[in-house]
């Protein structure tokens, strides 16, 4: 079982930045390909971005591509999301979540889920 933990959300203006953390508690963390997801209210959970077990490769959605980053310390466990240039729409619950498989973007591909973290961008 691996639990994970976000934190980090929060109200910030269009065009301001937050940073988003996951913490996850297993010794092999280093194993997994960690995602982030959103969901907006009456809308499906959708990707956002991952990275794998190593860092070496990441992906993002195109909504997301230029704006945010992902990165991870497998030292401490934890994935981040640094996420700048924000748009109202960007507004939503953020969730970590983790899986084995190498390459990853959809709901149905994690094994593992945080609770969730809320995003709200003000105009």
């Amino acid at each position: 079982q691996v639990q994970l933990v976000e934190s980090g959300g929060g109200l910030v203006q269009a065009g301001g930045s937050l940073r988003l953390s996951c913490a996850a508690s297993t010794r092999t963390f280093g194993s997994y390909t960690m995602g982030w997801f959103r969901q907006a209210p009456g809308k499906e959970r959708e990707f956002v971005c991952a990275i794998s077990w190593n860092g070496a490769s990441t992906y993002y959605a195109d909504s997301v591509k230029g704006r945010f980053t992902i990165s991870r310390g497998n030292a401490k466990n934890t994935v981040s999301l640094q996420m700048n240039s924000l748009k109202p729409e960007d507004t939503a619950a953020y969730y970590c979540a983790a899986t084995l498989r190498p390459i990853a973007s959809t709901v149905g591909e994690y094994d593992y889920w945080g609770q969730g973290t809320q995003v709200t961008v003000s105009l």
